[in-house]
């Protein structure tokens, strides 16, 4: 079991005819990813690594069957994009654009809930590296053989980071169940909250690594939940410990503005929910292994 995508998930591209789209497009269908199609506006008939185009998503669902969407839009139509993917029945969507508009997001946010929850898609993202379930799909653009198959589910607000967690398990031998970035964004798609409750309910995850980082209230919000809902163990590791108040770190969404907002609350609150969590990002391969034995 994975969550959110396996090997059977049939996944499209859009804005699949674009330079870095085509680069990890290859890399994904090399990684064993079902990619079925692309969606380029006006590009439909075209090829690209073997897949065929479609103007539309609606067109692309229709002729393959596809559930999940990787976004790589530029940021301009983003968020039409998001929605196209949502009102033509896709189930699952990463989008890796950065710099998407807030007030886009906003917009987006309101359109899915338009949907009844059955039928409403998960999105991650956007600005996020993406999901893998290793040895099994990938659907965005994080280097693949870092990953070992697993049983620690990864979640994330930082790529990078969530490729050095994995990199340290590996190392070690312990391997990933799935990995979510959910993308470093103020107003993203799934938080930390929504995929900790997808590894709650998976029974290949045994151990859940979640990586915060200063601003935003999300992961106060996961400590909650995590304290009341989860009862598998949780390790954490939050930067931006050094990080001056009001200054914006790295990218959007990591400011801070409230309580419960800087790393060392945010370290406060979670180790009171019962999270272990690692001092340095160093140390989160070796906190894991600690936890797991």
């Amino acid at each position: 079991m994975s969550i959110l995508i396996d090997r059977d998930t049939k996944v499209i591209v859009q804005g699949i005819t674009g330079k870095m789209a085509r680069f990890h497009t290859k890399e994904m269908i090399q990684y064993g990813t079902n990619v079925v199609g692309g969606v380029v506006p006006g590009k439909g008939g075209e090829t690209v690594e073997g897949v065929p185009v479609f103007n539309t998503v609606k067109d692309a669902v229709a002729a393959t069957g596809a559930e999940a969407t990787l976004v790589f839009v530029p940021p301009p139509a983003a968020a039409d994009g998001i929605m196209e993917a949502a009102d033509a029945g896709i189930r699952y969507c990463v989008c890796i654009t950065d710099g998407i508009p807030a007030q886009d997001m906003i917009r987006v946010k309101r359109y899915m809930y338009r949907y009844p929850k059955e039928r409403r898609m998960v999105l991650t993202g956007p600005n996020c590296a993406g999901t893998i379930s290793p040895g099994k799909a990938m659907l965005g653009i994080m280097p693949g053989h870092i990953y070992l198959q697993g049983h620690v589910g990864i979640i994330g607000r930082s790529g990078t980071l969530g490729y050095e967690a994995a990199a340290q398990l590996k190392e070690r031998g312990i391997g990933v169940s799935t990995s979510v970035g959910i993308g470093g964004d103020p107003i993203n798609g799934s938080s930390f909250k929504d995929i900790m409750q997808h590894f709650q309910d998976d029974d290949d995850t045994h151990i859940i690594c979640m990586i915060g980082e200063i601003g935003g209230p999300q992961e106060a919000e996961a400590a909650d939940f995590i304290r009341d809902h989860v009862t598998k163990p949780v390790v954490a590791y939050v930067a931006g410990l050094t990080a001056p108040k009001g200054r914006t770190m790295g990218h959007a969404g990591a400011i801070i503005s409230a309580f419960g907002e800087s790393a060392s609350e945010k370290v406060e609150i979670l180790s009171a929910a019962g999270v272990t969590v690692a001092e340095n990002p160093a140390s989160i391969g070796e906190t894991i292994a600690r936890v797991m034995h």
